[in-house]
């Protein structure tokens, strides 16, 4: 049986719209735990907990060097590709709950 999995590549913001870029195989757990303040260290200290930008991945090996490949850009390149698809910053997580 073949199992089917997804990749994402993430960026969370805080209000003040400090910035988090992180990969994961479940964003709607991954958001949740963002927003719970589960997740210790960085996110949780600046309350990066909106979700502002992602992509999808078929591969892992892909998911995996493209977070890595965001994580080393200046942040205006981060901030041009947030505003690219999502220019007013609205936390996309928050379609989920009309969804559900």
């Amino acid at each position: 049986m073949k199992r089917e999995y997804h990749f994402y590549v993430y960026i969370v913001a805080s209000v003040s719209r400090v910035l988090y870029v992180g990969f994961t195989n479940n964003l709607r757990r991954r958001i949740a735990e963002h927003k719970e303040g589960k997740i210790e260290g960085f996110t949780k200290k600046y309350h990066c907990n909106r979700l502002v930008y992602f992509e999808y991945h078929e591969f892992v090996e892909s998911a995996i060097a493209r977070e890595k490949k965001i994580k080393k850009w200046r942040r205006e390149k981060k901030i041009e590709l947030i505003e690219k698809e999502n220019s007013a910053w609205r936390d996309l997580s928050e379609d989920w709950e009309k969804e559900d």
